[in-house]
């Protein structure tokens, strides 16, 4: 069953998907790094930087003729729809979700799966979310959505987003639309449960051997068929930084520093601390302001990524920065699995 996977990005969901059993014949990203990351993790390189609006309709059609497409997935860039900003209407980045609409148009795929930040929901006074479903309702599909918390899917991270699932009339029915709570649950991952096997940065500043044996379920997954780390380099602080979130406790934040250091980071998120107990708050593309819950550092790009759901053996590529912006925007691998088994079953069941 292929898929074609828009706003890739570094290939979180099409990861996701291909665990499930789907298989990636295109994906589309304009940022290069990301694509070079995509393709490296992958035995048949099918991401490309190719604008999506080069590609025309007769080219679509060969795709479709050559593949036997049944979805389409990926996540329009959330900018304009986020929360955080200005959230401007006429940002031209929120028009991209047209080119979306366009690639279904022409492949007719069974279904689709389009992810953004909840925000959306909201934009406009859901002016953005009634379009969508319009959009996709007038193209054959009966469209559902749902915001979804990252950790209640295995996902050691509270990342919520929202996910417009269509499914196709012809395929599933007039009246059958994705039922979000079929998507299967999993225990909660705590951050300490994430990346407590990874070496100790204290001493050095950067490691590419285990030196633990996995601890739990959690773990083990994360570690599978891979015998070296990649990715866990450490950050150097100031010694001003590393004094003042030596303050912080398991899961504290500023409130917890005396008040002669706000003035260092004045506002509420500033030097926060993960809680060894609990997932860890959204991974950004930033990692300035989150640190490690208790070494004296941001977390690492490996850790980070573990804190995605993404396996040690996904590689990231690019500067350091680069990678943690990769890793902050991707759709969390094991989040997109739990959809795509869900989807999966439902083509399973009208074959029955």
């Amino acid at each position: 069953m292929d898929i074609i996977d828009l706003f890739c990005g570094a290939g979180g969901m099409s990861l996701g998907f291909e665990k499930a059993g789907f298989h990636s014949v295109l994906a589309i990203d304009k940022w290069n790094d990301a694509i070079v990351t995509y393709n490296a993790n992958r035995e048949k390189a099918c991401g490309t930087t190719v604008d999506i609006h080069d590609f025309n309709n007769e080219e679509l059609e060969e795709i479709k003729s050559k593949n036997d497409i049944h979805g389409i997935i990926g996540g329009p860039p959330c900018q304009g729809f986020s929360l955080v900003g200005t959230r401007l209407t006429n940002d031209p980045r929120n028009s991209l979700y047209i080119e979306y609409v366009r690639f279904v148009s022409v492949i007719k795929p069974d279904f689709f799966v389009l992810e953004n930040v909840p925000g959306l929901l909201s934009m406009e006074n859901g002016k953005f979310k009634e379009d969508i479903i319009k959009r996709f309702s007038e193209l054959g599909y009966n469209v559902s959505y749902e915001v979804l918390k990252a950790s209640d899917y295995g996902v050691p991270q509270s990342r919520k987003r929202v996910f417009f699932i269509g499914l196709s009339k012809n395929i599933f029915g007039n009246n059958h639309y994705f039922n979000f709570d079929v998507v299967k649950k999993r225990e909660q991952v705590s951050t300490s449960m994430a990346i407590g096997d990874l070496p100790s940065l204290r001493n050095e500043n950067s490691s590419n051997c285990y030196d633990k044996k996995p601890q739990n379920d959690y773990q083990k997954l994360m570690r599978e068929n891979s015998d070296i780390l990649l990715n866990h380099q450490g950050t150097q602080h100031t010694e001003q930084t590393v004094k003042i979130i030596s303050m912080v406790p398991d899961g504290g934040g500023i409130k917890d520093i005396p008040e002669e250091y706000y003035s260092v980071r004045n506002y509420n998120n500033a030097f926060r601390r993960m809680d060894s107990k609990l997932p860890s708050n959204t991974i950004d593309c930033g990692h300035r302001n989150y640190f490690h819950y208790k070494e004296n550092r941001v977390p690492t790009v490996r850790e980070s990524a573990r804190i995605q759901s993404f396996p040690d053996l996904y590689e990231f590529k690019g500067s350091k920065t680069s990678q943690y912006t990769q890793v902050g925007n991707a759709v969390p691998p094991l989040l997109a699995f739990s959809i795509a088994m869900a989807i999966k079953e439902e083509m399973n069941n009208i074959k029955k």
